[in-house]
């Protein structure tokens, strides 16, 4: 049986940086990914953007990993020459009751330690943005975009300078603790023997840890996919900012609905909206849904014309809550949690987890030095 000394199972943004900051620790990594490339599942449908990290529950992971991840993301792109754009975003109010609530929304941001943030009268928001309708909108600077191949090419780039690998067409079946480390068995019945593993498996992380001999499946949490359609704009984009909406008070959202976003080619597009399905494989837009975007966009762009939403492509959210309840939070299991020594599981990382990357890299790197510690 080979033995080495890191795996990681999934070679998306999350799984890549978290193999980056175990090979800067002067680990020996190998990255195992089962489709024909890096980033091709979650990490390359999504919306691009740098999120600020006000959303999130005070305390909570993603609030915490956001906001250190944010920083570290836009000046790791500077340094490495990633595409980027810090363009900031509006999200804006369309009814009395959002409007109510854009104060709380600030509060928020600025306890989870996004301190730039501004309330902004309606009359303010068409100053910049004069297409857009709305009641009134909180301004966020620090929101951005990204080229997120770009940044994973980076990433593998620094992985594999000091030695580490990238092997695709390398899917996992299961994994087992053993002597000294845990046991990975491949797809096609090839054993590896690692002293670390780190389950990033993404939409496929749950099934993963839950094939884990040892774990207790009480420990694993129930995969839920929240599929997002997106739709291109055929045309100029008429705002320059990313436009969102306010979120609904007292409503849990498994997104955060119907948002304006532009590529850093300039191409706006429309999404996600949230569709409960069973499958993730189930990845085909359904031009049909387009009526309900065209209702959901003129809430704040009412000259949205007929026509001009195409379909494009739609991404698979990887929750670990499902409908109608709170968004979880990440997990991120290790030893502790768990009891196989030398694993960690990355279950639920959605949503911020692009902006996070970096800061979940350093956050596991953190938490198996302190597990091996005496």
């Amino acid at each position: 049986m080979e033995q080495v000394d890191v795996v990681v199972v999934g070679a998306g943004v999350v799984g890549l940086a978290v193999a980056r900051a175990l090979a800067l620790n002067g680990r020996e990594v190998m990255v195992l990914e089962r489709e024909a490339g890096i980033g091709m599942g979650t990490s390359s449908r999504n919306s691009e953007v740098i999120h600020a990290g006000l959303y999130y529950p005070i305390g909570s992971l993603k609030a915490r990993l956001c906001v250190q991840g944010r920083a570290q993301l836009y000046a790791y792109c500077e340094a490495r020459g990633v595409a980027h754009r810090r363009c900031g975003k509006l999200i804006v109010a369309t009814s009395a009751s959002q409007l109510a609530a854009l104060p709380a929304l600030v509060e928020k941001g600025h306890a989870n330690g996004v301190h730039d943030l501004a309330l902004w009268s309606a009359a303010q928001a068409r100053a910049l943005e004069p297409q857009l309708q709305c009641l009134g909108a909180v301004h966020s600077p620090a929101t951005g975009i990204v080229d997120s191949h770009g940044l994973m090419l980076a990433l593998q780039g620094d992985l594999e300078h000091p030695g580490g690998l990238v092997a695709c067409h390398a899917p996992v079946r299961a994994l087992r603790a053993s002597l000294g480390g845990v046991e990975v068995e491949m797809g096609d019945g090839t054993l590896l023997s690692a002293r670390t593993v780190v389950n990033a498996a993404g939409l496929h992380a749950c099934a993963l840890a839950a094939q884990t001999r040892s774990i207790d499946p009480s420990r694993v949490p129930k995969p839920r996919y929240a599929k997002g359609s997106y739709f291109t704009l055929a045309g100029r984009s008429p705002f320059q900012r990313l436009i969102y909406p306010a979120p609904e008070p007292d409503r849990h959202l498994a997104g955060l609905g119907v948002h304006l976003t532009i590529d850093l080619g300039g191409q706006a597009k429309f999404g996600p909206d949230v569709q409960w399905v069973d499958d993730p494989a189930d990845l085909q837009v359904d031009p049909a849904r387009a009526e309900a975007f065209y209702g959901e966009v003129r809430r704040y762009w009412p000259g949205l014309p007929d026509g001009s939403l195409q379909p494009a492509y739609a991404g698979m959210r990887p929750k670990i809550s499902g409908p109608g309840e709170p968004a979880a939070d990440f997990l991120i299991q290790g030893p502790a949690e768990h009891g196989v020594a030398g694993l960690v599981n990355l279950l639920g990382i959605e949503s911020p987890g692009l902006t996070s990357c970096l800061a979940i890299g350093e956050h596991v790197a953190r938490l198996l030095d302190q597990a091996a510690a005496p």
